[in-house]
């Protein structure tokens, strides 16, 4: 298939006229955090916030949300060095705790993460630098190393938990990949290596057109096509 990828200008015309114009467009935009601010924050908050992402993968949003305080207490604010030191008999208490939502399988994602995130800090000073020092030119490939070295961080997972953290990313949400199906970039959502780096590079282009962060621009393309028009 042909690849038919518009100019970034067209996109944000199309989808400023869905919700009301540039202003109204521009309000709904994510801005990331400088590199300077991503970089100070805490490992703890990095590991708080793969799991949320985790558990909020396939379940109700709003339910975790609700419980997070609860998750915060039971795992002791999600300091990485005390994770690591969660026995056999700590994690069946916590497969028990009505307070919490007790899925085994992604409360054992929670050591697992925590050795990566001491891994990358010991290497790198913390493991915000290592984050906040990865090229967002090539922002698959921290989502590749986020999946390969962690625990269910693929698919989405590891988008949605840089981007809440303030990392420049750009999502693959439904609306995202119709755009690139439809235009020939993709076939399908992309998980091959192949496929990522033809979307990034498809991004790259846009982001030199518009000089925006990644972030607003998945966001101007999933508003600029589907049901989400005012």
């Amino acid at each position: 298939m042909k690849v038919l990828v518009e100019d970034f200008s067209s996109i944000w015309q199309r989808a400023a006229e869905r919700k009301g114009g540039d202003a109204a467009l521009q309000h709904l935009l994510t801005t990331p955090l400088s590199r300077e601010h991503l970089a100070g924050i805490s490992d703890d908050r990095w590991l708080s916030a793969f799991t949320k992402t985790i558990f909020q993968s396939g379940f109700v949003w709003r339910v975790v949300e609700n419980k997070w305080p609860d998750f915060e207490r039971a795992f002791f604010d999600f300091e990485p060095e005390k994770m690591l030191m969660l026995d056999d008999s700590h994690i069946e208490r916590l497969c028990n705790d009505a307070s919490i939502i007790r899925n085994r399988q992604k409360i054992i994602t929670v050591p697992q993460n925590a050795q990566m995130i001491l891994d990358m800090a010991s290497e790198h000073g913390s493991f915000a630098k290592f984050i906040a020092q990865w090229p967002t030119d090539d922002i698959v490939g921290l989502w590749l190393f986020l999946k390969k070295h962690g625990a269910r961080l693929g698919g989405n997972s590891a988008p949605y938990a840089l981007r809440r953290m303030g990392k420049d990313t750009f999502i693959l949400s439904g609306d995202v990949v119709a755009y690139l199906v439809n235009r020939g970039v993709v076939t399908k959502a992309p998980t091959s290596i192949k496929g990522l780096k033809a979307v990034q590079q498809v991004f790259n282009s846009w982001q030199q057109q518009s000089g925006m962060p990644l972030a607003a621009i998945s966001q101007t393309v999933a508003y600029s096509i589907g049901e989400n028009n005012l």
